[in-house]
Parts: C-alpha cells; structure tokens; sequence
C-alpha cells in the first residue's frame, strides 16, 4: 500500500530522531501506576477478570463465543488451539470451531475437527475425608488419631526441593507445560490458571531490589483468588487452585519470600482451595465399575490429583524450612496413582478412547493406588507382597515424569 502523502510532509526533524521519540513515546506508555492494578494492568493488558464461571472459551448453549479481556497472547493460544470447551449441556454445538491446521483446506485436504470438550455435568466423586486436607496445617500443632511422622532422608528432602524449584522455573519461563496441568487446560483462554502463568512472567529475570514489589502484585492475585473459591464450578476451581499453587511456589523458590509472614495464611488458603476442589470429586464415577469415563472426567480428576500430590509435596519442603515435622498424607490413602504417559499425553479423544481401552485390558485388578507406593503393611505375607511388587513393576513400565518424580520420592521414602 502507497505511504499517505502526509506521512512524512510534518516531520521536523531527522529520521533518526523521530524513530528515537516514538521509540520514548512507547516507553512511557507502559510506565506502571503506582498500585497494584496498574502494574497488573500493564503486565496483563486489559486485565478485568469476568464471573468466576466465565472461563470457558465457548458460552453455554452454543451462543456466541466471547474471549475474555484479561488473558496474555490471545491470539497465540486461538492460533495453536486442538480444541473446542464449551461449559453449555452435553450435546451442544458451538457456532465457532477452532481447527489446528486452518490453511489445510487451501491444499485440497479435509481440516481435521476439533474435539467438542465439555466440562459441564462431570461425574466424579470423593471416596477421601476432604477436611482432613484443609486441616493439614494443624497436624503440627494439634496431635490426632491416625497421624504418622513422615521422616524424609536428607537426599530425598532436597531432591523434592530441586524439583518443585525446577516447576517454579517452568511456570516463570514459560518453557513447557507443568507435569500437574493438562494441556487441554491451556487452551481455556481467560482462565485463572492462565493468567497466573502470564503473570508470572514477572519472576523471569526480576530486578535485584524488585522481588517485593513482584510479591505484592501476586499475592493481590492469590486474595482474589481466596475470596471468590465459593462461586466456581469444577474446572474453575480446579484451575483457582492450580494458579495458587503456583503463585505460592513462585513466591517460594523465586521471589526470596520464605520468611514472608504471608506465607502462614497462603498455605491455609491452599489447602482450603484443595479441600474444595477435592469435595467436587477426586475419581470418575465409573471407575467402581471398571468402565471408560467420559474424556473430560478423567481430564479434571487426574490433573486435580496430580495437583493435590505436589501441594503435600510443597507442604513438606515448607514443613522442612520451618523445622516441623512432616505428617504421611494417610488421607490420601486410597487415590489412584499418577496416570501412565500414553493416557496424559493423549492428542485427542480417539486417540485417550483407544488407550484407555487398553489401560482397562490391562489393570483388571484395579488401577494402583497412591498408598501401594508407600512402606508394605505389616500384616503382608510373602504372596501379597509379591503381588504389591507385580502391580507397582507393571505401573512403572508406562510413566511420565511426573510419575518418575513420585516413584523416586516414594521409594527411597518407604523402601519395600
């Protein structure tokens, strides 16, 4: 297109000049305010957060599809999103689909159709005493029946230290997904969870003086999330959840906030977010009756485990820190273990449908439990303890890296 005549006719002064003024201009355009929502406001440009309900990229009842306003590189997750969320009733279309390959049609092939993922109606249920996990921080303080010290050896406590350190570092650098996110989860544009992980861009490569100033902007974020845990729905919810989690790490292992007073009420503001998402449900449904979930259930109930594992790992390196003693999550007893890689890492429906086929073939028993990773009961003979052995060999042939990482914890925490 021909340059406007005018483009050039009211310069005043030199080329160089002129590009150094605009190059100011923009500068001091992004200057930021002197609160916290205007530094959120320049991080996160147009940051307005919408019900806590609204998260979905496609509105109920196939309406038409909003964006919320608040989300970082929207266009960037539309580009390379696989998939459709709509929190509408089962069976509702959305007028607009988002396909991963849009140029493919130009070449004479059939775009490939997105998956249709709806959240809504998810059947889950918890087979666990929730409450136990909004009382955690208590175990400390106040001696109850059931509880068992949990001595970490040394090695195992700084292995668990590196390691969440390393999901701190993921979540700031923006380099991959976290073990404990589905990535389904980051193509809900608007989330909270999304949010967070483009907030915390801000703990990449903070000026030295400047780790408070981050701190405050993120724990602005995390009270937002605290006070509004009641109006959620389930994957918004979990994703609350998720966001806190991270902001605490992030405060944790990259903001030098450990002796941050705040940190006494964000970890009893964690586990009170983990017990509510857990009281929506922790398993499908039909796996008492070793049938297939529907994709979306299992989505929510394993990315809710994964997460509710890291929290109590992230308990203990606080536990550590502070010279407490840490307890053995014996509320967990009885939870699935970390799903295999072929299930987690699934690209669609179809391909999550064929091995979950194959998982059922495969674990007629009953999947493993998180407990079978702990010390053998006393009271096993030798048989049950070769069939504990079989169970968690055979569990072991098929793991991601999250399920490495908690093998690792488990085995050199109870050897057995």
């Amino acid at each position: 297109m021909k340059a406007s005549r005018y483009a050039s006719s009211r310069q005043k002064s030199c080329q160089q000049c002129s590009d150094s003024k605009a190059r100011s201009n923009t500068r001091g355009d992004a200057r930021l305010g002197s609160n916290t929502d205007s530094l959120i406001s320049a991080l996160v440009p147009g940051a307005s957060y919408p019900s806590p309900n609204s998260d979905l990229l496609i509105n109920a009842g196939g309406s038409n599809p909003t964006l919320p306003h608040h989300t970082i590189d929207t266009q960037t997750i539309i580009n390379d999103a696989d998939f459709v969320v709509s929190s509408g009733p089962p069976g509702c279309i959305p007028e607009s689909r988002i396909a991963r390959h849009p140029d493919s049609s130009a070449a004479g092939e059939v775009p490939e159709k997105p998956d249709i993922l709806d959240f809504s109606h998810l059947d889950l249920i918890c087979p666990i005493n929730v409450d136990d996990i909004s009382n955690r921080w208590l175990n400390p303080y106040i001696s109850s029946v059931g509880q068992e010290i949990k001595e970490y050896p040394a090695p195992v406590t700084r292995f668990i230290y590196r390691v969440l350190k390393s999901y701190a570092a993921v979540a700031a650098r923006g380099r991959d997904t976290l073990p404990f996110v589905h990535p389904v989860q980051m193509k809900t544009p608007g989330s909270r969870l999304t949010t967070c992980l483009s907030l915390v861009r801000i703990s990449e490569n903070p000026l030295p003086g400047s780790e408070d100033t981050a701190a405050i902007i993120l724990q602005r974020e995390m009270e937002n999330i605290a006070q509004v845990r009641d109006d959620y729905d389930d994957i918004s919810l979990l994703a609350a959840f998720q966001a806190y989690l991270i902001y605490t790490m992030i405060l944790f292992f990259r903001l030098s906030q450990k002796s941050n007073p705040f940190f006494r009420s964000a970890m009893m503001n964690l586990q009170e977010l983990a017990c509510s998402s857990s009281r929506r449900g922790l398993v499908c449904t039909v796996d008492a009756i070793h049938t297939r979930p529907r994709w979306e259930e299992w989505i929510v109930a394993e990315a809710k485990r994964r997460t509710l594992y890291v929290m109590y790992l992230f308990d203990s390196v606080m536990s550590a820190h502070e010279n407490l003693p840490t307890f053995l999550g014996t509320e967990l007893r009885g939870l699935p273990a970390p799903s295999n890689k072929s299930l987690w890492q699934a690209q669609n429906r179809s391909d999550w449908e064929k091995e979950y086929n194959i998982f059922l073939v495969e674990w007629t028993e009953g999947r493993l439990t998180i407990d079978e990773l702990w010390l053998m009961p006393r009271e096993f003979d030798n048989t049950d303890i070769i069939r504990r052995r079989r169970r968690v060999d055979q569990w072991l042939e098929n793991l991601d890296e999250f399920g490495t990482m908690t093998f690792a914890v488990t085995g050199c925490t109870h050897v057995g």
